[in-house]
C-alpha cells in the first residue's frame, strides 16, 4: 500500500522542496484493515457523472474482496465501515471543486 512520493526533481519542476510536503501518518485500526484494504483496492471503481464522483460501485465490492482473500461474510461486516470511507471520499472530492 506504500507510494513513493515525488521526487526532488520532480518537486523542483513546481518550485517545491521535499520541506513543502507535510509529512503525515494515518494509523488503521487492526479491526478496519480489511475495510482499508477494500476502500484502496477499489479506487479505480468510482461511478461518476457530470458533476463528478457519485459513489462507489458497488457491483464490484464482491470481486474485489475475493481478489484480496475477504470472504463473502466479512464483506457484509465491513460494507458499513466501506460505506463511511465512500462517504468522506466523497466530501472530500466535492469540497475540492
Amino acid at each position: 500500500m506504500y507510494e513513493q512520493g515525488p521526487s526532488e526533481a520532480d518537486l523542483a519542476a513546481f518550485g517545491l522542496s521535499l520541506a513543502d510536503i507535510p509529512e503525515k501518518e494515518c494509523e488503521v485500526l487492526a479491526d478496519n484493515w480489511p475495510a482499508f484494504c477494500l476502500f484502496n483496492a477499489l479506487s479505480t471503481q468510482w461511478r461518476t457523472g457530470a458533476c463528478g464522483a457519485t459513489g462507489l460501485d458497488y457491483t464490484s465490492i464482491r470481486d474485489v474482496a475475493g481478489y484480496l482473500g475477504i470472504k463473502k461474510k466479512q464483506i457484509a461486516e465491513i460494507f458499513h465501515d466501506l460505506q463511511v470511507m465512500e462517504a468522506e471520499a466523497l466530501l472530500v472530492m466535492s469540497e475540492s471543486k
